[in-house]
């Protein structure tokens, strides 16, 4: 156990890496070579790496007793994966099929594709979709924000008291949050969001032509 936290972020870069080459080696079995059922190994290694990393991150805190930095990062990609990251495998499936059809000189998009990328390229629609995402990212933020601070307070009114004093010493024991580790979450997770949400909203904000 103590190779793997010495090394912890070393396994995760190897881990990610060999994510994206099984990605990309789906891409070539399934739409260069016609292996569909070689492909599916592809994903299912894919999934299995997906599936170490929560693994990876459950031993570390079993074993040290505290949630760290790497765990965070852990926990920030494996939720990206299972979330936004479908999105964005689609999209990269699509560019494989694109590019793979191309190189064979056979058309592997379909209608429905073609339709998909000429609406992904309307700004208006483009601009819904981060909307839609900023949205649900705020609703979760705020629940989530909020049952930590309830944890670390003992009334509504006390929580209300934080929200413009607790950011001044840039200590937990002066915030909402119960211990260090959820302070360092919650404010890690504030940058990530206050950046997210501007970036969403610049789409509408300032759309492209």
């Amino acid at each position: 156990m103590d190779t793997i936290i010495n090394f912890q972020w070393e396994i995760f870069i190897v881990i990610e890496i060999i994510s994206l080459i099984s990605l990309l080696l789906f891409g070539v079995t399934r739409y260069y070579f016609d292996q569909k059922k070689l492909s599916r190994i592809f994903i299912l290694v894919f999934l299995l790496l997906l599936a170490l990393e929560a693994v990876l991150a459950v031993l570390i805190y079993q074993s040290t007793g505290e949630i760290s930095t790497f765990q965070i990062v852990l926990i920030i990609f494996v939720l990206y994966a299972v979330t936004f990251g479908i999105y964005d495998f689609f999209k990269l499936d699509r560019w494989m099929r694109r590019k793979i059809g191309n190189w064979r000189g056979m058309e592997l998009l379909t209608e429905k594709d073609y339709r998909v990328i000429e609406r992904n390229k309307d700004p208006k629609h483009v601009a819904k979709v981060y909307r839609n995402s900023a949205t649900i990212h705020l609703i979760v933020f705020v629940l989530v924000q909020s049952v930590f601070w309830m944890i670390g307070t003992d009334s509504v009114e006390e929580m209300f008291g934080y929200l413009t004093s607790w950011f001044e010493t840039g200590k937990y024991e002066d915030s909402p949050y119960p211990n260090d580790t959820l302070y360092s979450i919650g404010m890690l997770w504030m940058i990530v969001f206050v950046v997210d949400f501007i970036y969403s909203w610049s789409y509408t904000i300032f759309p492209s032509k």
